[in-house]
């Protein structure tokens, strides 16, 4: 029979074998996001979708093709607030908002903050790159200060360090400040404008809405023509030229390797000096495993004081695929320590009880439902991975005792039912109550 539905294009579900890898790269960010000293933040799934439009750019992928919007159908909504909201396409812009909202800009500064959270882009699935998929990132507002920079783009070279990721390269540039950018655009125009007719069809209206992300493209015949064109970083002011030496300096001195790349624009328009990527080969047609940069007018874009900062955001989806395309270790799923197998009306109806008392010890317990055959259950605790079967029928019951199997050898023992947590405990060698559930 044909299923009549399935999960979204683009979304994927994680089943409990994706778990191990989930559970371990989200612990590593959470762990090394409060070592640096960031705090959790968690914003809405949906916001109004201005706040998108003002702070990502209107003539940008997101803001063009990419937003989920979300209309709500209800009588006491007119058609502009049904149309007025978006799903998260991006994970800055909300944090900015509740900064700002809640008055954070009061606090001392910096004020860093770090999510994992779900992220929602109506894109072309790809190797790693789905339509609903989970990112970590970081921000830290209120300061300009060159080691800021520096200290967020240590934070994710540790993080794939931390997870055994192999072979990342760090790509580095400055897309300057509302100061100098205009200049150098003006200079990329003029020299584009020869060769108009010859870029590709997206580059073409990039070059008419914003020709900045023309130096991002990958077609080879633009990147023939690109070979020709001034660089962003000889455009610099003295500010940015100077900001941008003191975070060469820093990642220098931290003793991580870079790579100076004058084509990296990013694609969102907030972003200002400082920009950054993670590049590792092998993950198709995208090699960027997470990106950040700098965006000191942002805040005062949505309507507030100034207050600079810095931040990326890492796609969680191809981080994990990273790992599983190089192989990277990671601990087995969690499995079961004891198995209960109950035989007959009277033990059935005690198992629950002595469930419970197990895991109130601090076992992993799991147990056979229904009435089932001994050979079913035994069957069942073999394929749990329990290293422990406990054997619990109405004859066993009537004498006050319980039977204790270690699955891998067979070998098995009887002993009061009262006595169960303390010889469990002998038997595994170990502190029940000292083990997490």
């Amino acid at each position: 029979m044909p299923l009549h539905f399935r999960a979204p294009r683009g979304t994927r579900d994680l089943l409990p074998g994706d778990r191990p890898y989930w559970d371990r790269v989200e612990q590593v960010a959470e762990s090394l996001a409060q070592r640096y000293d960031f705090r959790r933040i968690d914003t809405p799934t949906f916001e109004d979708i201005g706040l998108f439009l003002r702070s990502v750019g209107e003539e940008t992928d997101i803001a063009e093709k990419e937003i989920y919007a979300v209309r709500r159908h209800a009588p006491d909504l007119d058609s502009d607030e049904e149309a007025a909201l978006s799903l998260r396409p991006e994970g800055t812009a909300p944090v900015i908002r509740a900064y700002l909202e809640h008055g954070m800009h009061t606090l001392p500064q910096p004020v860093k903050l770090y999510y994992v959270t779900s992220i929602f882009r109506h894109d072309r699935p790809q190797a790693g790159r789905y339509r609903e998929h989970r990112q970590f990132g970081v921000e830290a507002i209120g300061e300009v200060d060159p080691a800021l920079d520096a200290e967020v783009i240590t934070l994710a070279w540790e993080f794939y360090a931390a997870l055994g990721i192999s072979n990342v390269n760090l790509q580095l540039n400055s897309v300057g400040c509302s100061a100098c950018r205009p200049v150098y655009l003006k200079e990329l125009n003029k020299y584009l404008s020869d060769f108009e007719k010859d870029l590709c069809g997206i580059c073409r209206n990039r070059f008419l809405t914003n020709p900045l992300r023309i130096l991002d493209c990958k077609e080879e015949g633009c990147q023939e023509i690109l070979g020709g064109a001034s660089m962003i970083t000889e455009f610099l002011c003295e500010e940015c030229q100077s900001h941008f030496s003191a975070v060469k300096d820093h990642i220098r001195d931290l003793k991580i390797s870079f790579t100076l790349n004058p084509r990296l624009v990013r694609g969102l328009d907030y972003y200002t000096k400082t920009v950054f990527e993670y590049w590792m080969e092998g993950i198709g047609a995208q090699n960027a495993i997470g990106a950040g940069g700098r965006y000191d007018g942002l805040a005062e874009t949505l309507g507030g004081p100034r207050s600079p900062g810095i931040g990326f955001g890492i796609g969680l989806d191809r981080v994990i695929l990273s790992m599983q395309e190089q192989g990277t270790p990671i601990s087995d799923e969690i499995r079961p320590e004891v198995f209960l197998v109950s035989l007959g009306e009277r033990a059935r109806k005690k198992a629950p009880a002595l469930l419970r008392r197990l895991r109130k010890e601090g076992y992993r317990v799991a147990a056979s439902y229904g009435s089932r055959s001994m050979r079913s259950q035994m069957r069942q605790a073999n394929g749990s991975g329990a290293a422990y079967g406990l054997i619990l029928g109405d004859t066993e019951l009537e004498k006050g005792q319980i039977a204790c199997r270690e699955m891998a050898s067979g070998d098995q023992t009887e002993f009061p039912l009262d006595e169960l947590v303390t010889r469990l405990t002998n038997l595994a060698g170990r502190s029940a109550a000292s083990q997490s559930t």
